[in-house]
């Protein structure tokens, strides 16, 4: 049999399959049901309101200890980062933090655009540690690593103090001081704002 008709064949049987399964129809002994806690291990995601955030806490000198073992080799001890990863903090001011918007970003000649200088909600940060981090050991980091870790890098770009505990009960607070929180628009051509794709190009603030 050719690798043509192999193909066909299989994309016929793939066909039959979906169309069966949307009728309602079942394989007795194909697949199953994920588990409660199969499910519990993939729905970890948090939304910009914290909901899906896990109770706990992490001080910034946790933080640095944690990110000194598992953080620095890719992003620096100071978040500066190596030749591969871009840098994740500079580039921000506390005027930035009075206004919550970035006017580095508004500069052409600054030479890079660093994490803290784009994020607007500090849930992003938590997510992407919690699930992405550290790169060869995704999702090994523990909770209160996680809240320790987003505490030291909101400690480096001057958010947070030294002898700070970030925790579930005062991020809400903390998001109120991050640099660039009022920085996101949905009123542009990849989002429907006002009127759905007729929104302007988000390359201008």
């Amino acid at each position: 049999m050719s690798s043509l008709v192999k193909a066909l064949a299989l994309a016929a049987m793939a066909c039959v399959a979906s169309m069966a399964l949307a009728q309602g129809k079942s394989f007795p002994g194909i697949g199953r049901d994920a588990t409660p806690k199969e499910v519990a291990a993939w729905d970890i995601d948090v939304r910009p309101d914290f909901k899906g955030l896990p109770a706990g806490s992490g001080s910034v000198a946790k933080g640095q200890e944690v990110w000194e073992g598992k953080c620095a080799s890719c992003h620096g001890v100071f978040g500066e980062s190596n030749q591969v990863f871009n840098p994740l903090v500079g580039g921000t001011t506390a005027e930035d933090i009075k206004t919550g918007r970035v006017a580095t970003l508004m500069r052409p000649d600054y030479p890079g655009r660093t994490t803290m200088m784009k994020v607007s909600s500090i849930s992003t940060l938590w997510d992407y540690i919690n699930r992405a981090m550290p790169w060869a050991q995704p999702k090994s980091l523990s909770v209160e690593e996680v809240y320790a870790v987003t505490a030291y890098l909101l400690n480096l770009a001057d958010v947070v103090p030294a002898d700070f505990t970030l925790s579930n009960k005062n991020i809400g607070e903390v998001q109120n001081r991050l640099p660039n929180r009022n920085g996101m628009t949905t009123d542009h051509g990849l989002w429907p704002g006002k009127e759905i794709g007729k929104g302007k190009p988000d390359v201008a603030a």
